[in-house]
Formats: C-alpha cells, sequence, structure tokens
C-alpha cells in the first residue's frame, strides 16, 4: 500500500501564518464535505470503517493524532501533527484514528456527501471485499 502525504505550503508574515486549500489542487478532488472531529476524549479509537467509493483528506489542524491504514495487504501507521500536512485516505482502505491529543482538532475534506451504504463498518467483510475484488 502505497501512504500518500500532502504537504501544503504555508504563507504568511510576522502576523501569523496561513494554508490555503483548493479543490483540484491541494485537495486532488472535487470537494463535497467537510467536516472535523475535536473534544475526542483519552484513549478513544475512532474510525475502524472503509469505504466502497469515497477518497478523503485528513489534516490535524490543531494537536496530534495517529492512523492505522490497511489494504487488506499491510499496515501502515501515520502521525499528523502538523497543519501543513494531509493524508490522503483512498477508497477500500480500513483506517483508524486513535491517540489523539487533548488539543487536536482533525478536519477531513471528503469527495462525496455522506452516504452509510458507501461505509464498510466490519473488518471482516472489509477483507471479504478485497479478496473477492483480487
Amino acid at each position: 500500500m502505497q501512504v500518500k502525504t500532502l504537504n501544503f505550503d504555508i504563507k504568511g508574515d510576522d502576523r501569523g501564518s496561513l494554508i490555503a486549500l483548493e479543490q483540484y489542487k491541494e485537495i486532488p478532488f472535487d470537494i463535497k464535505r467537510v467536516y472535523y472531529i475535536f473534544g475526542t476524549q483519552e484513549g478513544v479509537r475512532r474510525g475502524y470503517h472503509a469505504h466502497k467509493n469515497l477518497k478523503q483528506v485528513a489534516v490535524c489542524v490543531k494537536g496530534s493524532c495517529k492512523f492505522l491504514l490497511d489494504d487488506g495487504k499491510s499496515k501502515k501507521y501515520v502521525e499528523l501533527n502538523s497543519p501543513d500536512l494531509g493524508l490522503l485516505i483512498d477508497k477500500f482502505v480500513w483506517h483508524e484514528m486513535y491517540d489523539f491529543s487533548h488539543d487536536c482538532v482533525l478536519v477531513v475534506f471528503a469527495d462525496g456527501y455522506y452516504d452509510e451504504s458507501d461505509y464498510i463498518r466490519d473488518y471482516d467483510e472489509f477483507i471479504k471485499r478485497i479478496k473477492d475484488d483480487s
């Protein structure tokens, strides 16, 4: 599995910093939905799913968190801890987020609207789907 991280240009001056994200530029798809996760309690893991079609870019705009990414063949671990770093999560990648810092704000850009039928929430079903598609 190739994990793709995206490095965003930081613009700014003595007043502070700014990062601009645009679809088909820094975000490699049409943005249909943006959501953010914050206030995650210590020891909580989130995610535990894959998507059949959805692609996402996750950016930790404050604090840090870690990701477990699994394509059914290999697992990769990534830490997001800077607002100028994004993580591209492709379809059919099981993902879990964990080790959220107390101040973590994780913003996610998605190429589709929320659709419960696009989720695979059972790991065994995910593995079966991956093997069936091979």
